[in-house]
């Protein structure tokens, strides 16, 4: 049996084919389309026709290539930057009408609670009591557990690329210390009542998901992806707060020459960085393990051991309260 996920992201549309035989994910094939909707969207603002179009065009590819490759209709989300978009319910509607996809978002305590599930799998019982954090563009998920699915989670509005469009764009680059300051000021404002709590729960392992925490991994000297998801990657705080003054000394295209750190995110990586530091310092966090599953593998995992009626349901709760009738965007038609 295949089974396929697709992940609207603020950067990329990713899509993971995966064999379920013996109820792991294994991925037989991986694909992802360069949209950079956090680039299009303002925080809070709707998402443009533009962007839509090209979101149609991808997830449409997305579904094609799942059904080559013998999987069945994917599972797709989206994520911070679609979620929080006034238009958003029109966004999702449009996309299913043009590409037959159901494309839903999930709830930013959903995402965590995937995400650590995700985690969870790939780390084993061993971990014991395990801490979650995972830098979005739009939201920082934090998750913390004993069991397969975490007894806390919080959703906050500390993306990379979120922040970086209200503290880091206003044309200075590199960022003043005014900018950084302020930035500063309001990760450590969102994050003390959910850092207090994980504090308070002393977890035994900590682990970092997302690829603003890969790539900051791979800055601070972790090995890098060519040596397979089973070498063991860490990052110390230590290490991550140098690396803050790394980045805040360049400009953005400075930046994309460091290792790990990519063009397209070398713009964010300050911010995120500046979230990923402060999160460790205020949650207690010496280090933590990068790992490579995170939301997918989540979705994936939830859909092989709770069954396909878990994800209908998710759907449904995502487009519903949506009006009978909305009205259609005006947008050129996709070729299959």
């Amino acid at each position: 049996m295949r089974i396929s996920v697709v992940d609207v992201g603020s950067n990329t549309v990713r899509l993971m084919v995966a064999d379920a035989e013996g109820g792991v994910p294994l991925p037989v094939h991986t694909a992802k389309w360069r949209l950079r909707l956090s680039e299009q969207v303002k925080p809070g603002g709707p998402v443009p026709e533009e962007a839509v179009e090209r979101l149609v065009e991808a997830v449409a590819d997305a579904g094609r290539t799942a059904d080559r490759w013998g999987a069945s209709g994917p599972l797709a989300f989206a994520t911070a930057v679609v979620r929080a978009a006034p238009n958003r319910r029109e966004v999702l509607r449009t996309v299913h009408a043009r590409t037959g996809v159901p494309l839903c978002t999930l709830p930013g305590e959903v995402e965590a609670e995937l995400t650590f599930l995700g985690a969870r799998r790939w780390m084993g019982w061993r971990a014991g009591p395990l801490a979650l954090l995972d830098i979005g563009g739009g939201s920082l998920e934090i998750a913390f557990g004993r069991g397969r699915l975490p007894g806390f989670v919080a959703s906050l509005p500390l993306g990379a690329a979120r922040l970086t469009h209200e503290f880091l764009a206003g044309g200075q680059d590199p960022a003043s210390r005014d900018q950084l300051k302020a930035l500063r000021r309001k990760v450590r404002h969102q994050l003390r009542d959910a850092a207090a709590r994980i504090r308070w729960e002393g977890p035994r392992t900590a682990v970092a998901t997302s690829r603003t925490f890969q790539q900051l991994g791979r800055l601070c000297g972790a090995p890098p992806g060519r040596h397979g998801p089973f070498t063991e990657r860490r990052m110390l705080c230590s290490d991550l707060g140098d690396a803050v003054g790394r980045l805040a000394a360049l400009s953005a295209a400075e930046r994309a020459r460091l290792p790990g750190i990519s063009a397209p995110r070398a713009a964010q990586s300050l911010a995120g960085a500046v979230v990923g530091h402060t999160a460790m310092k205020l949650t207690g966090l010496d280090s933590v393990t990068l790992c490579p599953w995170a939301i997918r593998e989540g979705v994936l995992l939830r859909h092989i051991e709770d069954g396909p009626s878990w994800w209908s349901e998710v759907v449904r709760r995502s487009d519903e309260a949506a009006p009978p009738a909305p009205v259609p965007l005006r947008l050129a038609s996709t070729s299959n």
